[in-house]
């Protein structure tokens, strides 16, 4: 684990993350070998699935960090939490890229965007691996029970309805993306509409760093993110409008994913999501 900012409360919960790396090893090749494999997944979330937003702020070069990776994997094939539909967003940052591994999926966006979060939950330090379950809450991101009990207590909560489709445009996912939020209440703060492009099946080949000579796959990696603008929480229908996405020829359209969520401005907090297929 890295800190930007050091506190001894992140050091200790990192010791007790990579303690039990070894213990989930074998777990991990389990998951990474069902990632590849559609059928792998026991459960599709159902129509009254609550759509929640998990997020993992990771990188390739942290040694603590495949564990968690693992997990996301894990929860987003399986979705095993009754009544949520896990939405994962695999943020990876950039200030491990100096210690040996430059990850190929990192940015800079990713780690302000981590930093943001820092700010809002008081304490400063930005650390991987961090799960971020709608904007609220954060813990060391290997901690399986911890998980699935946030996501669960995340899914009983009051949300707006978000939805995400293609209007125009063919298969290939080109062409505007509608988005629609409606019922948006309880609201103090600005609430901003973003849209998230995320790639799944996602695996690199380490050759340096932590984790020099593994093969670490990954969840649904966030590709591209973008603010649409913000919500009306006074309207019932607090926000309508589209986009073009620049989809690179390299990412695979059966992989993409177009996720959308509304998210308060200063305090985080994620009020309701949506997400569609490229490729339906």
């Amino acid at each position: 684990m890295r800190v930007l900012a050091i506190s001894v409360g992140l050091i200790v919960v990192a010791s007790i993350a990579v303690a039990g790396f070894a213990k989930r090893a074998s777990e991990h090749t389990a998951v990474f070998a069902s990632m590849a494999d559609p059928a792998a997944a026991k459960r599709a979330p159902n129509d009254a699935s609550v759509p929640v937003i998990v997020e993992l702020f990771t990188s390739e070069g942290c040694s603590s960090c495949p564990p968690a990776d693992a997990l996301l994997v894990k929860l987003q094939n399986e979705q095993p939490i009754p009544g949520a539909e896990v939405v994962a967003l695999e943020e990876h940052v950039d200030y491990w890229n100096d210690l040996g591994w430059n990850d190929p999926f990192s940015s800079r966006e990713m780690t302000a965007r981590q930093q943001r979060y820092a700010e809002a939950f008081g304490h400063g330090s930005s650390y991987t691996p961090q799960m971020v379950v709608d904007g609220q809450f954060e813990f060391v991101g290997s901690r399986s029970s911890e998980a699935r009990e946030t996501i669960a207590e995340a899914a009983a909560r009051p949300r707006a309805d978000v939805s995400v489709a293609r209007s125009t445009g063919g298969s290939d996912g080109r062409g505007d993306w509608m988005v629609n939020v409606r019922r948006l209440t309880g609201s103090n703060d600005t609430p901003e509409v973003w849209l998230a492009i995320t790639e799944t099946r996602l695996h690199s080949s380490v050759e340096s760093g932590e984790n020099a000579g593994r093969e670490l796959g990954h969840a649904a990696v966030v590709r591209q993110l973008i603010k649409l603008g913000a919500a009306d929480g006074s309207k019932e229908d607090a926000f309508s409008g589209s986009t073009k996405i620049n989809f690179r020829p390299d990412w695979k359209k059966e992989n993409l994913r177009v996720v959308a969520f509304v998210q308060e401005k200063n305090s985080r907090r994620i009020l309701g999501a949506g997400s569609a297929k490229v490729s339906e």
